[in-house]
């Protein structure tokens, strides 16, 4: 798929627009017309009375809200298109397991301040808003993002900007939601200015997936302002390479011409992309765009999100076959996001067939098996 426009004709005949025109193009207009209900979202994609039965009961729990962009990427007569699943409830959502957590990663539980959330010794989390363009079905904070539509308060902004100034520790702040670029541009400027004015702070980070689901936010006004707030990182999460469309593709660009290495977080997503065809297709992708595979995540054990999660090996056997078949620097690291609130812990495949002081055993991407030989240091050396 070239562009993905051209999927779903059906979203340009029910808002009366084209892909050229001024209101498709306005980031405002698609975040002003997103499909919330079973009835929108009738008029572009095929759904029989009991799927509209079954969406309404999901969002009696989960909320939806579809960018008009992003429904236009769905293929309207296919329930298991990748774009599709990631975006309209399914009713396996209300199936929620024993195991299942309403806050998985204990985030409430590691979070010294309101919108703050503290794991590791020298990096903190700053949940800036509660809105997404897009309501993804496998959002690990579906418990907070969506619920109350509404980014923080000021005064909840201040609290935890004081305690980011008095945590002199922190040299990484990762700016999240919800999604930070949901904010007006004034707005999230105000944020950066702020956590740059602090000196501790050496780099600021973005989490955003507008670049998927809302490209037009991407405007040159938009990185004109976060030029000024270097270093600034980004990370997005293209999920399946029917995303990478033209106009996603042109954000990417213009976010990294503007001086701001972009990264890519995915979740292994059962029946979207848990095949090693479909990550490759991905992750070569994102590196033709300039975009460096980073992470890809196991899916959280948030509740309703049984079905969209695989068993660990499979994770651990895609990248075993991505290793040595693609450049490394385009293999992500599997982690899981362990329950609990015990950061990121790799799953990585076993190469090492042995080790003792004398050599180490090892296989390579071929299963073929070699030897290295320890260092035989002379004793006092």
């Amino acid at each position: 798929m070239s562009d993905g426009f051209e999927r779903n004709t059906r979203v340009f005949e029910t808002f009366g627009v084209s892909p050229d025109s001024p209101e498709w193009n306005d980031w405002h207009w698609q975040y002003k017309h997103r499909i919330t209900n079973a009835d929108q979202l009738a008029r572009v994609i095929d759904l029989d009375e009991q799927e509209k039965r079954d969406i309404t009961t999901c969002l009696q729990r989960f909320r939806m809200a579809i960018t008009p962009y992003y429904a236009s990427l769905m293929d309207p007569a296919d329930p298991c298109d990748p774009v599709r699943m990631q975006a309209v409830p399914s009713i396996q959502e209300m199936q929620v397991t024993p195991w299942e957590m309403a806050d998985p990663l204990n985030e409430e539980g590691d979070s010294p301040e309101s919108c703050i959330v503290r794991r590791y010794p020298d990096r903190a989390l700053f949940l800036v808003t509660k809105c997404c363009a897009m309501y993804c079905r496998h959002c690990t904070r579906r418990r907070l993002v969506g619920e109350e539509d509404r980014s923080i308060s000021a005064e909840e902004t201040e609290r935890a900007l004081d305690y980011l100034r008095r945590a002199t520790e922190i040299r990484d702040v990762l700016i999240s939601g919800g999604d930070p670029l949901t904010l007006s541009d004034n707005r999230l400027e105000y944020i950066l200015s702020q956590l740059r004015g602090i000196e501790h702070i050496e780099v600021i980070r973005i989490g955003t997936r507008v670049p998927v689901t809302l490209p037009m936010r991407i405007t040159p006004a938009l990185l004109d302002m976060m030029k000024r707030y270097h270093p600034l990182w980004i990370n997005t999460h293209f999920n399946h390479p029917n995303e990478l469309t033209a106009r996603s593709t042109a954000a990417c660009h213009a976010i990294v011409d503007a001086g701001i290495p972009l990264g890519n977080q995915s979740v292994l997503l059962r029946g979207i992309n848990n095949s090693t065809a479909t990550m490759k297709e991905l992750l070569l992708k994102l590196v033709k765009n300039r975009v460096r595979p980073y992470y890809l995540y196991q899916c959280d054990m948030s509740e309703g999100l049984q079905h969209f999660r695989t068993d660990v090996r499979e994770g651990i056997r895609i990248i075993d076959e991505l290793t040595g078949n693609i450049s490394g620097f385009a293999v992500p690291k599997f982690v899981i996001d362990a329950p609990g609130g015990g950061g990121k812990v790799p799953m990585n495949p076993d190469y090492i067939l042995s080790i003792d002081d004398q050599k180490v055993v090892m296989r390579n991407y071929e299963g073929k098996r070699y030897e290295y030989p320890q260092p035989q240091l002379q004793p006092g050396k």
